[in-house]
């Protein structure tokens, strides 16, 4: 099994700024990605940065050139650096790993247990 424990949330006031941390542990053999999710209250999931292992990023085209993601390859982590909060930005945030099965292929995927991230003036 691999756990992921997410840290750094918390109450922003719009246009500050949050770092967001997730750390890996368990059974992790290889990494293909990892990544940052958020879910609003009576919306859907949905994709904010993810990296994989070869160091390429995708953001979701509202948080571009406002959110950093990055790896720390020695700690096993991964952060989600966030400047200038809007509202809409409030919402539960999850870690996830995805990790290659090599049996069969393909790949697994691991859920952090989500951090909350408020913003409001």
């Amino acid at each position: 099994q691999v756990q992921l424990v997410e840290s750094g949330g918390g109450l922003v006031q719009p246009g500050g700024s949050l770092r967001l941390s997730c750390a890996a542990s368990g059974s992790i053999f290889s990494i293909h990605a990892m990544g940052w999710y958020r879910q609003a209250p009576g919306k859907l999931r949905e994709l904010v940065a993810a990296i994989t292992s070869g160091g390429f990023t995708t953001y979701a085209g509202s948080v571009k050139g406002r959110f950093t993601i990055s790896r720390d390859h020695a700690k096993n982590t991964v952060s989600l650096q966030m400047n200038s909060l809007k509202h809409e930005a409030t919402a539960v945030y999850y870690c996830l790993l995805d990790q290659v099965v090599h049996i069969g292929g393909g790949y697994y995927d691991y859920w952090g247990q989500g951090t909350q991230v408020t913003v409001s003036s």
